[in-house]
């Protein structure tokens, strides 16, 4: 198997040594792995596979050492400037930014959902937004076998998913300091308020879910909305999902469906307090789907509550299992 010369750029953000750590458990055959930042955390150290290696500055020069794959979880504007650059000299950039997530030439991928789409990249790959990543884990069958409607996304998002600062806003805010992240106290209070408000009422964080949710299924008739609210969580996105499809279906059928397909595990057995849990999922690599039942409502609906690790499988995870498809590609 090819060995390949790996990067980690912004590595040392909360992200970036959960990439570290998710590299190390899934031992990719790695040659040579560099550690990039910006200057201010440059010159700190990270231990990789019990040997210690110090981060970089990334500058214009980085990738000018046959780096084959760069993951990438700097901010949308270090991302619009380096991974073209990272592009040009024959490395892959995975991105977790926002930055490409809708350019149509660049593939925007879930390794369960649409691994296909990794071979048409030109140097770039799109991370999906964490709220989108676990959704379209559960969702992928379903459109498959019974082809989805209209989905109502309703999010229940941790304070990791703002980063550090959105993590101290809840530390800090139990023991009853002011916020500096959010805009509210988020401390005993949920805030229905992810990213910037947009002219048309949602949030940027909400259209993302819509605009990501199609690409990644490619189906670009899909009605979808969304209402996002960060809670007062430390780590875990949890999601009700409300979904219409166009065709009949049989319960029992689609929990099957759901528990025969890649990355999903069910837990739905309300008899015995049996349902997926941010404080569960923590941690873990998979997508927990769980009070599945019929919506009564409409003709052909199901609601779902779905929950994954935001800062795993939302991000570090599932950038590393695009590394693995693309190694696996190159060693075909």
């Amino acid at each position: 198997m090819k060995k390949v010369n790996l990067a980690v750029v912004g590595a040392t953000g909360m992200v970036g040594r959960t990439f570290v750590k998710v590299l190390e458990e899934r031992n990719l055959p790695i040659e040579n792995i560099y550690f990039f930042s910006s200057s201010r955390s440059a010159g700190s150290t990270i231990v990789f596979n019990n040997k210690e290696y110090t981060v970089e500055e990334l500058t214009e020069t980085s990738f000018d050492r046959g780096i084959d794959i760069a993951l990438f979880s700097a901010g949308a504007s270090t991302s619009e400037k380096f991974a073209p650059i990272a592009a040009s000299k024959g490395c892959v950039a995975v991105d977790n930014s926002s930055c490409w997530r809708m350019d149509e030439k660049v593939p925007l991928v879930v390794p369960e959902v649409n691994p296909q789409d990794i071979s048409w990249n030109q140097g770039i790959i799109a991370n999906p937004n964490c709220s989108t990543i676990q959704a379209v884990v559960a969702l992928k069958p379903l459109h498959d076998k019974y082809k989805i409607k209209r989905i109502v996304y309703s999010t229940y998002q941790a304070v990791s998913g703002a980063g550090l600062s959105g993590y101290n806003d809840l530390e800090n805010g139990l023991k009853g300091e002011a916020p500096k992240k959010f805009p509210h106290p988020i401390a005993g209070n949920c805030l229905p308020h992810i990213d910037v408000f947009l002219p048309n009422g949602y949030t940027k964080e909400e259209m993302k879910m819509v605009h990501e949710t199609r690409k990644i299924l490619g189906d670009n008739s899909l009605k979808i909305t969304a209402t996002t609210v960060r809670v007062p969580v430390f780590n875990g996105h949890s999601e009700s999902i409300n979904v219409e499809f166009e065709k009949q279906y049989d319960l029992d059928e689609l929990k099957e469906v759901l528990r025969n397909a890649p990355g999903i595990i069910v837990q739905d057995d309300v008899a015995n307090n049996v349902y997926p849990m941010a404080i569960d999922a923590t941690g873990k690599d998979e997508t927990f789907v769980g009070r599945i039942r019929r919506d009564e409502s409409v003709e052909s609906g199901v609601n779902l509550w779905v929950v994954a690790d935001n800062i795993r499988k939302g991000a570090a995870t599932n950038a590393v299992q695009i590394a693995q498809e693309l190694i696996k590609m190159w060693n075909k």
